[in-house]
This record gives C-alpha cells, structure tokens and sequence, in this order.
C-alpha cells in the first residue's frame, strides 16, 4: 500500500546571513518541492511551506507518497530499417540496445513500429517503477542544496560520518550540525552535508525549554518548535509578530509616534532573531540638533533598531529594539543599546559640527582632487560639464534668472562628497548639501536643487521640488549618460555600476511628468557639446574635425547625433518598457514610439489618442491600408512625384480621396497643432470609405509613369496625415 503523508526536511545550522536568509528560505522550499513533484513524489497542487530562521532552513510539503506511481514509458529505439533485417529478424544493434534496457529477443515482438519523421522507428513500452521516498527525496535534498543562492560559501571539515574525520571537508554557506526528515511520523534516512537525518533538532540558543526538541511528526514541527525550543520558525509569521510588536511599543509611547517604515530593514531583523522582543529605548536629546536623516542612517544601518517618528514625522530621542531574548528584567538589555548607541550619535554630532566649519563654497576647488573617472576626469571637471548644461537648460526655460540659480547650484552640489558626514554616510550625499547650504546662507531654491539634484534616486522616489532642481537634476543625469555612452562604457546585461538605466528612466520622468518643453536629442547634442575637450569621448573627436579650424556647430551636431543614436535608443526603450509597465499594450507603445516623439510629454497624450482610435470600427481597416501604403512606398521609393496633381486623376476613386482628404486632413492637422491628438486621430476615421474604395478600383502602378507617380504622391500625402500621432500601421493585425 502506497501511504501518502506530509513531509518535514530541515538543516539545522549555524547563524546565516540575514540579509540572505528570506531567499535561502525561499530557494530550499521551492526546488525540494519541485523535484519531489518533477519524480511524482508530491502532487502538482502540493502546497508549500518555507521557514527560515537565524539557525534553520525548512520546508514542509503536503500529499507525499512513500513511493512514486509506476510509469508507462514508450520509448525510441532505431529506425526499423536498422533494426530488422530483409526477413524482419533483429539485427545485433537491436538486441545491444534492448539489452541496455534490460529487455532481450523476446520483447521483439512487442515493439511497436511508428511514422518518425520520413522513416518508421522501433518503440519498446515498458512499465517503469516509482521511485521511492528514500531515493527521491535524497536527490531532491541534494538538487535543493546545490541550487542554494549561497552569497559566499565556508569550507569546513567533517568530524563524523566521513572518509576521513577531520580532513574531509565539504562546502555551504554555513556549518551544518543537524538534518531532519519525516514522513508523516516516519524519519527518511537521507544524509547531506556529513549528516544523516533524525527526528530531533534544536531550539532558542538560550531560551529553548528542552534541547534538543524532539519532532513527533511532521505536521508538529512549526508547533512543537515554538513551544519547546521558543523559535517562531517562519520567516513570514516572525515578521508579522514583529511588525506587530513594534506598532505595540510606539503606540505604548503616545503622541501619535511611529517606528520608521523600512521593509528590508524589517526583513533584515526578521532574520537576526528566533523569538522576538521588542524593547523601548531612548538617547539623549541634544542629539536631535544633528540633522534627522543622519540619526536615523546610524541607527537603522549601525544598529538595526527603528528610530520612532512623532505624528510630524519628526524624530524622537526615542528607538525600538527588536531583541532575541525576553529577561524578566529588560533593564540590562535597554541600558547595554542605549549605551551602544550613543558613540553612534556622537560621532555624527561631531561631523555635524566640523563640516560646518567650512563653506561649501570653499570645497569646490578640492573636487579638482577627486578623480571621478579616469577617462573623463575629476568632480571639478564634471561639475563645469553639468554646470554648462544646466545653464543652456535653464535659459531655455525661464531665461537668465533660472540660468543663473541652476549654475550656482550646479556648481555647490557635489561640493558635499568632500564633508567628513557624506564620507561617513555616503546615502547622504544631496542631502547634506541641502543642510549645509542653509548654514552657508543660500535660498531655499539653492538648498532643495542641491539636496534633490541626484532625485529621482529609486523607481517611484519623488522628483525635485523647485525648477532650479529640476534643471540641476536633468543636467546631471544628461552628463553621466552622455560622458558614459561617448567613451562606450554601456550596460550589459544585468551590470550597470553607473545606473544608467535610472538616470535614463529619471530623465524620463522628469520630461513627462514635469512637462518640460524640451526636445530630447537637442538635450543629448547639445550636452555633449561640454565634452568638446574630453579626449577619448566621441565629442572630442567631433570637435577636432568641425570646431578647432571652423566652428562649424552644425557639422558637429551632425556627427555628435550619428555617434549618440545608441543613447537615444537607449532611453526610447526605457520609455517603452515604462509604458508597458503602466499597462499599455506593446502594440500601442510601438506605434507611438516609432514616431521617436522628441517631446516625451507628448507621448501619454499621443498613447491615450492611439487607445481612443483603436476601438473605433474604422480602425481596423486602416490601420491595415496604413501598413499596405507603407508597403507600396517603400517598394516604390523615389517614383512618387513631389506635389499631387488634380488633373491628372484618371479615376472617381482617386478623386474621391483626394476630395476626402481636402477637407478632413486639415482639421486633423488643426487639431495636432493644437495637441488634441485624440480628435485629430479620431478626424481621420471618416477617410475609411474612400481608402476602400481607392484600393478596390485604382490600379497604383499605373503603366503611365505620370500616372504611377501621380497615385504614389497621393498616397505619400495621405501616409503624412495619418501618422503624425503615431505610425497606425503598427496597430494592423
């Protein structure tokens, strides 16, 4: 009888690294499971359930037979022709093979002949036995831990149940000291890592009731750990309880304070501790004249402990603690963090004040020392780029005085890298600028563009405040991708150490959600005019043929738009993927994208017209005469004639849509104008009649080539007006 129960593995080790931990979890669950499935060991409705904690990793999977139903199996042997002689007797190679199955001459008559292909083939059915538990779950015991997404693995010696106690070493993550399997009540008897499995592991380091705890079943493992040995062994159901926990202790607090939002932070504690116990905490409050961010950094990165923000979302002298024990007396573990935590705060208190010292003004010269990359130069030198770029863009959208106020940030925005605080804490770069800018005595528009110049920093993170910010944000993302790209130093694959792709999706954002009325490639040519003396950067070499004897600007924005075409492409497929994102179909992305809009604030109203045009009836049959005009013309490029003359059309058809169009293209054309691309897409539905009728009755390549050219010229016409929005042919089934 073939029993069916749940099954328990777990591989007790020593601490894991937390910020690792929720994946190991996840990993060892997930393909144990899988591999008992692939073997037909488990159901595919199986459920699944990892835990993970400091000390553990464990899975338990629902419905596992002890042995795996039998198999039939039809396999493929050889071409009959190889197989059988002329008088249907077996060849020697047909008995070779059946004897490595297992099989000899008188499975002959039973093989089957079937059509493979041009020939007829020879299979042999067969029943093939389950595997059974033992066997099956060793492989996938080992199949899992072999998949492991192990950051870095330990190489340790085995003591027991080796070749060579002492000297036999094997390699994981961690040092492995206990392994369980249970069937039901049942222990498996697999061995991994040195171990061979039992029915017992351990519990709390310091607060387990009995050691080791002794598993009843495997249904019993997740209860029996909490009760005996004082481990919440799921990694989902601790972070629950600590979350819990810490909503408790800051409501305990009063004044409508709350403990930091900080999911990784969250899930990184989950993994420090087996039983939680969150503890209430305070520092000192002269403390609180340091800037908040840089508290708050020390105490979540440092310590691990969530600083508590009042109902402002100002921050407290007071902490939480997540704890691994729970004394009766919890006043030695309070006073041992709040000691541990105040040469923390000190030190940024003193960084505070010594920065202060100097201006920022007075740290621009020293971004000359910084080298920034060794192919296009120091900070100093990279500030003057962004400086240039942000002035030509402030000038083009408020003139001199915003010009003015995004050089003046531009120049001070990185002068912050040189302070003992961004040294310390380099995730406040920006934002300590922003602080020390005000202690200098600059506005609050210098203060916000320099603290939000690296915004937007992650996907959804918000955008500058000011316009000074903006331009000063703009700027130097335009610097880093075209100082990138110019010297080839491009994404590949999954590596991107310059974040390109951020800076690309920020420039994105800022261009369509601020609205800014800026043509993209005239941003990238005219950015790449500050890299004009970069030696080794594309620029440089434009500059040396067009400007040194000429100034001959147009040649060289020529030549700059040929060499940055891949960084146009670049960011038109950042958009793309964004859009697709935000739900628009790839259809509908393409076609307004083939158009490369150079006013990405143009594209969300461009995409909502193709949307509102697609469900109309006459869509479809347009969109299938724009791609077979597309067709004609490209076969037919350079025949059509340069204006469409009346009086040459020989048929009604033709004079129809010429007629049709006379009056229906310039509304449409009136209303792109005036941005309202829904109506000026929607304004050429009504050409859908006359389109039909041309096809049906105008033969286009006419033995007349006046004729020919003629038709081909009003086709051009038409093919202009109906892709200003976007190129409709893409929407074509």
């Amino acid at each position: 009888m073939n029993s069916t129960n749940n099954l328990l593995v777990e591989l007790f080790v020593e601490e894991l690294p937390p910020k690792a931990l929720k994946k190991l979890g996840d990993a060892f669950a997930g393909v144990l499971a899988e591999q008992l499935k692939a073997q037909g060991l488990a159901a595919a409705d199986a459920v699944v359930t990892p835990f993970a904690s400091p000390r553990r990793l464990a899975a338990h999977v629902t419905g596992v037979a002890a042995r795996a139903a039998d198999k039939a199996v039809s396999q493929k042997l050889m071409p009959v022709s190889v197989g059988l002689d002329a008088s249907g007797q077996p060849t020697p190679a047909l008995l070779k093979r059946l004897g490595a199955l297992g099989a000899d001459a008188s499975a002959v008559a039973g093989l089957k002949r079937a059509p493979d292909g041009k020939a007829e083939a020879l299979f042999y059915d067969s029943v093939q036995p389950g595997v059974d538990l033992a066997a099956g779950l060793q492989k996938a015991l080992d199949e899992a831990i072999a998949k492991l997404p192990i950051p870095k693995v330990m190489s340790y010696q085995l003591e027991t149940d080796c070749e060579l106690p002492g000297w036999s070493s094997v390699n994981f993550v961690r040092p492995a000291h206990g392994l369980v399997a249970l069937h039901g009540a049942e222990r498996v008897p697999v061995k991994a890592l040195g171990l061979t499995a039992g029915k017992a592991t351990h519990g709390h380091r310091f607060e387990a009731a009995v050691d080791p705890v002794v598993l009843a079943d495997a249904d019993a493992y997740a209860a029996t750990l909490l009760r005996d040995g004082a481990v919440i062994a799921s990694f989902a159901e601790r972070k629950a309880e600590i979350a819990r926990q810490l909503a408790a202790a800051a409501a305990s607090v009063g004044g409508g304070c709350k403990p930091i939002e900080d999911d990784a932070l969250l899930d990184e504690v989950t993994a420090l501790v087996e039983r939680p116990n969150v503890l209430t905490c305070a520092f000192e409050k002269q403390f609180l004249d340091v800037p908040q961010e840089c508290l708050i950094l020390t105490m979540k990165a440092n310590q691990k402990y969530f600083p508590l923000l009042d109902a402002q979302g100002k921050l407290t002298n007071q902490f939480l603690v997540v704890s691994n024990i729970s004394p009766d007396d919890a006043s030695a573990v309070i006073g041992g963090n709040e000691r541990v935590v105040r040469p923390r705060l000190a030190d940024a208190k003193f960084f505070f004040d010594q920065d202060r010292k100097k201006t920022l003004e007075s740290r621009v010269e020293g971004l000359g020392k910084v080298v920034y990359h060794n192919k296009l130069g120091t900070q100093g030198e990279r500030v003057e780029r962004v400086r240039a770029i942000a002035k030509a863009i402030g000038q083009q959208l408020g003139g001199q005085a915003l010009a003015q106020s995004a050089d003046t940030a531009a120049r001070l925005a990185k002068t912050d890298l040189l302070t003992d605080m961004v040294g310390e804490f380099p995730e406040l770069q920006g934002i300590m600028g922003g602080y020390y800018a005000r202690h200098d005595g600059l506005s609050e528009d210098i203060a916000f563009a320099i603290e939000d110049h690296y915004k937007p920093r992650f996907a959804g993170d918000e955008l500058p405040r000011t316009m000074t910010g903006v331009v000063v944000a703009l700027a130097d993302k335009l610097e880093t991708l075209v100082g990138m790209f110019g010297i080839g130093n491009l994404p590949t694959g999954d590596k991107d150490p310059f974040a390109l792709r951020r800076h690309a999706l920020g420039v994105i954002r800022m261009l369509v959600e601020k609205d800014l009325p800026l043509d993209l490639n005239d941003l990238i040519k005219h950015a790449n005019g500050a890299f004009a003396g970069v030696t080794g950067h594309v620029a440089a070499k434009a500059a040396a043929q067009y400007l040194r004897s000429k100034s001959d600007w147009d040649g060289f924005y020529q030549s700059i738009a040929t060499d940055m075409q891949p960084l146009s492409d670049f960011i038109y497929d950042r958009l793309a993927g964004s859009l697709r994102e935000q739900g628009a179909s790839a259809q509908e992305v393409d076609a307004v994208l083939t158009l490369r809009p150079q006013r990405l604030a143009d594209v969300a109203p461009r995409l909502q017209a193709v949307r509102a045009f697609a469900v109309l009836p006459e869509a479809p049959a347009l969109a299938a005469a724009n791609k077979r005009i597309g067709n004609i013309l490209k076969k037919s490029e350079g025949e059509g004639g340069a204006a469409v003359n009346p009086a040459l059309f020989a048929e009604a058809a033709e004079k129809d849509l010429y007629a049709a169009m006379q009056t229906t293209v310039p509304a449409a054309n009136a209303k792109f104008a005036a941005g309202d691309y829904t109506d000026s897409l929607q304004a050429l539905a009504a050409l859908r009649a006359p389109v039909d009728a041309f096809f049906d009755g105008v033969m286009v390549n006419a033995d007349d080539p006046a004729l020919k050219a003629n038709r081909l010229g009003l086709l051009k016409s038409l093919h202009d007006a109906m892709n200003r929005v976007a190129d409709l042919s893409r929407l074509a089934a």
